[in-house]
């Protein structure tokens, strides 16, 4: 038993609650977990309901109340867990909402009881809020997490006198690991039981009362106290930072350095992203291959076979293979934000936002856009000043979010086939174009229709802990199935429209294709010959078929407003297709191509149907100067319907959500005819 074991907890083994199902009765108790940003609570959230909950090592990033059932001592209750905060006091939006739900009333209920937890190395700030939690009235319960990182400081902490001074039970936990949890449950129940509250009162009050609410300016002096009664050790007071960490936090916050660290932590992790990924890409090829054949086998020819062949099977295959990069990219993000490096990431940014016209406040709604565009305006509910969080909508949706993954891939992968190293810098590249096209346009918006300053971002450094494997497996997961779902839904059912639009209506054959088809029967005529001869012939057959098909017309119909940047009709079409959300461009180009006849979906890999695809002249389909315009086009365009209405959710004003498509499409129309026809000039076709 280790000595952290033997301080928290001497029986042998100590095992969560059982959650109970969430569509079971309402629990008659509720408790609410309260706490600084950053020290543990929704891992303990997670523990006590069974929960998966999403957090991250910055303050504010949880915008909305969690709510979760669990048996707490044999106890059914409702747990809810609340936006970490500094003090209930200050004006911010996350410190409103806790004093909302802790004074009940209107759509919140008053809770039973509030589990405060603490972080064990940052004790004298975390006591600040335990102070303002106790003067409400409210039975709590401090919950000291990280007691183990404590330790390995040289903290030595008496959980016993800790709790006489404040008056309250005092349970040490290390929430990640799951010591202790139970224990916490204990003490819930024991705190919830009017009895025994009662006698606890009668039998000794906290030695060291908190100063009362009106007198909140001195709770940082009791907390001083308080620390200095419990608590030794080096760095007892105050922040308790070691000698390691501040070196550290030396190097990854450094104007040039911590700029430096973080470039090359992307660029490796997208390397990795790349090398590692190759192996299940080719798995999933394969085996959408194998259904492609059997479903070729069994159905007989006709429409079915061409929907299901061509349309669904080829369709899907065009996104699902790049389900092992979503799933590693949100496993590897999620190890660096347990570790705590992407706060440091936070401050080194914090600098450059506020040069370009955002909020330190920004970097929250900024970095969760990369996830998803939709979160990350939502995020910016927190952003105090209008003026700041308007500049901040309007820019979020450059940031490359995950919709964009397989397009990257996609494109990478067809201008730097087999040199994953390149690819992966090119990968990250296409990442910073979003951010500094982000930083450039919150500059012109600032000395434009958004006139003023930004304000700084107040910002706490957690401390550092090894990542969890589990959490970061968990997120990988939820986020792979939130794509499976989307794969499943939306981009099916605009693959099996595509097909029919790409289908229908039927043509009849070209002459040219009759001429091939007789000369192949030719008696005496080489094998070879006769099936090269077919093959042409089937090729041209699939061109008229396409370019009489309503997808064809539409194409060039609207395919010389492209032209500039290098795209054909086909290109034309997944673009416009991609309006509706940027990862259908895949899938759709996997339908157009198959249904060319390029390559017999049974035959060849997603990537390699499409890297074969051609035009109608028999040229390449994706030149190297195409590609690279698709790319720029894709990192700079507004290609996401749900995220234009999102704006005009938050904004309250449809000329918002106007001006951001317009702005956006404008300028990836404009930088992507600039890299097609400045490549074109350089000799690279």
């Amino acid at each position: 038993m280790t000595p952290t074991d033997e301080l928290i907890a001497p029986r042998a083994a100590i095992a969560p609650p059982v959650a109970t199902p969430a569509a079971g009765p309402a629990a008659s108790t509720r408790i609410a977990l309260v706490g600084n940003p950053n020290t543990g609570k929704t891992t303990l959230f997670n523990r006590l309901c069974g929960a998966r909950a999403k957090t991250s090592n910055f303050p504010g990033t949880t915008t909305a109340i969690r709510t979760g059932r669990a048996m707490v001592g044999g106890l059914p209750v409702e747990v809810v867990d609340l936006p970490g905060l500094y003090e209930l006091r200050l004006n911010a939006p996350e410190s409103r909402l806790c004093r909302d739900v802790l004074q009940g009333g209107g759509v919140y209920r008053r809770p039973d009881a509030v589990v405060v937890v603490a972080d064990a190395c940052n004790l004298t700030r975390n006591l600040v809020l335990v102070g303002e939690l106790l003067a409400t009235g409210v039975p709590v319960v401090v919950a000291l997490n990280m007691i183990d990182l404590a330790q390995r400081r040289g903290l030595t902490l008496d959980v016993a006198r800790l709790g006489r001074l404040i008056g309250c039970p005092v349970v040490p936990m290390v929430a990640r690991r799951g010591i202790g949890v139970e224990a916490v449950g204990e003490a819930i129940v024991r705190r919830l039981d009017p009895s025994s509250r009662a006698s606890a009162v009668a039998r000794a009050a906290a030695e060291l009362p908190p100063p009362p609410a009106d007198r909140a300016g001195e709770l940082p002096q009791w907390a001083e106290r308080v620390v200095e009664a419990s608590v030794g050790g080096p760095g007892a007071v105050g922040t308790g930072a070691d000698t390691l960490t501040e070196r550290l936090d030396a190097a990854f916050t450094h104007p040039v350095l911590g700029v430096v660290v973080f470039v090359a932590l992307m660029g490796g992790l997208f390397w990795t992203l790349f090398t590692l990924a190759a192996v299940p890409m080719d798995l999933i090829e394969v085996t959408f291959a194998r259904l492609g054949a059997l479903a070729g086998e069994t159905l007989p020819p006709g429409p079915v076979h061409d929907l299901v062949a061509e349309g669904i099977i080829g369709g899907i295959a065009g996104t699902v293979v790049f389900l092992p990069q979503i799933c590693l990219l949100f496993f590897l993000i999620s190890l660096l934000e347990d570790t705590g490096y992407l706060a440091r990431a936070a401050f080194v940014m914090d600098r450059l936002l506020c040069r370009f016209g955002l909020p330190g406040h920004a970097f929250v709604p900024l970095l969760t856009a990369h996830a998803c565009a939709l979160p990350g305006i939502m995020a910016t509910r927190l952003i105090p000043d209008r003026r700041d969080r308007l500049a901040t909508i309007l820019v979020a949706p450059m940031m490359s979010c995950s919709a964009r993954l397989p397009v990257y891939v996609l494109l990478t992968s067809l201008l730097f086939a087999n040199r994953p190293l390149v690819a992966g810098f090119v990968f990250a590249g296409c990442y910073l174009l979003g951010a500094v096209a982000a930083l450039v346009s919150a500059l012109l918006l600032g000395r434009t229709v958004l006139r003023g300053r930004a304000r700084p971002m107040v910002l706490e450094l957690p401390s550092y802990k090894v990542p969890s494997l589990t959490n970061a497996s968990l997120t990988a997961k939820d986020q792979g199935l939130a794509f499976l779902k989307t794969v499943g839904t939306v981009i099916m059912a605009i693959c099996v429209v595509m097909w029919w639009l790409s289908a229908y209506p039927k043509t009849e054959p070209p002459a040219e294709a009759g001429r091939l088809r007789a000369a192949a029967a030719a008696p005496n005529l080489p094998a070879n010959e006769a099936a090269d001869m077919v093959a042409e012939a089937e090729a041209i057959e699939a061109r008229s078929a396409q370019a009489g098909s309503i997808a064809g017309r539409l194409g060039r119909v609207i395919q010389p407003v492209f032209a500039p940047l290098g795209y054909d009709w086909q290109l034309t079409v997944g673009v416009m297709t991609s309006f509706l959300a940027r990862e259908v461009f895949v899938s759709t180009m996997s339908v157009l191509v198959g249904a060319a006849g390029n390559d017999d979906v049974t035959d060849a890999g997603v990537l390699g149907r499409i890297r074969g695809a051609t035009r109608e002249d028999g040229t390449p389909l994706f030149t190297p100067a195409t590609s690279a315009s698709l790319l720029v086009f894709f990192v700079l365009a507004m290609q996401c319907l749900p995220t234009l209405t999102m704006t005009r959710r938050e904004t309250g004003q449809t000329r918002w959500a106007l001006l951001q498509f317009l702005y956006m499409s404008s300028l990836a129309y404009v930088f992507a005819t600039v890299t097609y026809q400045g490549l074109r000039l350089a000799g690279i076709a």
